[in-house]
């Protein structure tokens, strides 16, 4: 599994850990929603699921399950400050559209189905 955290998510994701004990790691995803069909879902992780693939980037555990696996593989997660707001930002190599609000992708597997 290669999912990358920049040096600014890696330092955000770290003092989320911190301020969270019961949290081991980040549990990063996707579910089925919004216009174009998949959206990312990122957590703390409290425990690990069996299907989960399991990676470490500097001391952080990163947590992706066995379905939201092949369309994440690849991903950098970047932690973007602009103005007031913040947000994580992905890098996804597998997307292929994103709805006009992107909040949502698409992958080939989708448009093949």
């Amino acid at each position: 599994m290669a999912i990358h955290l920049s040096p600014a998510a890696l330092d955000r994701v770290k003092t989320f850990l911190s301020q969270t004990p019961a949290a081991i790691g980040l549990r990063f995803g996707v579910k089925r929603t919004g216009c174009s069909g998949w959206s990312y879902v990122v957590d703390l992780a409290r425990e690990a699921g069996a299907d989960d693939a399991i990676s470490e980037q500097d001391g952080v555990r990163i947590f992706v399950d066995a379905d939201s696996l092949p369309l994440v593989d690849g991903t950098e997660i970047d932690f973007l400050k602009q103005g007031l707001g913040e947000q994580f930002v992905f890098r996804n190599p597998n997307v292929k559209g994103e709805c006009g609000c992107g909040e949502s992708f698409t992958t080939d597997a989708d448009r093949a189905a």
